[in-house]
Order: C-alpha cells, then structure tokens, then sequence
C-alpha cells in the first residue's frame, strides 16, 4: 500500500488501493457492510456523491477480490 502512494493516480492505482483495503479488511474480519458503512461516513474528504460511488466500487470488487482468491487458491489468505 505504501508503494502506491508513489505512484501517479490513476485507475490502476485506485484500483489496487481498494483490493488491498479489501484484503486487509478481510484478513481483520470485517464484513463488506461495515467496510462500507465506513465509506459512506461523513467526512471532509470526500462529497456524498463520490462517497456513494466508492461504496459501489467497493461492493463491486468485494466479489471481484472474491472470485481471484478463489481461482488462484488464496481462499485461506482472507
């Protein structure tokens, strides 16, 4: 994650940072729900529309982090 914040942001870039959120937060337990919950929280960073447009994302690579693990057999590593 560190290594990202070197790079340009771009869509491979985000895209990278929400999987490895994903697998963090799989790794500590937390559920899809909460992860966007938090996401959805109100805050100075982010307006509500870009808010609810990451949680979409989020839920859509939720499965997509998903099916990966499973096809490459790293369904013990969430």
């Amino acid at each position: 994650m560190a290594a990202l914040s070197q790079q340009p942001v771009s869509e491979e870039v985000v895209a990278a940072a929400i999987a490895g959120v994903i697998t963090i937060c799989r790794a500590q337990g937390h559920s899809l729900a909460q992860v966007q919950e938090w996401v959805l929280a109100d805050d100075d960073l982010l307006d509500q529309k870009t808010r609810q447009w990451l949680s979409e994302a989020v839920e859509v690579a939720w499965s997509t982090v998903d099916a990966v693990a499973v096809a490459t057999g790293c369904e013990g590593d969430r």
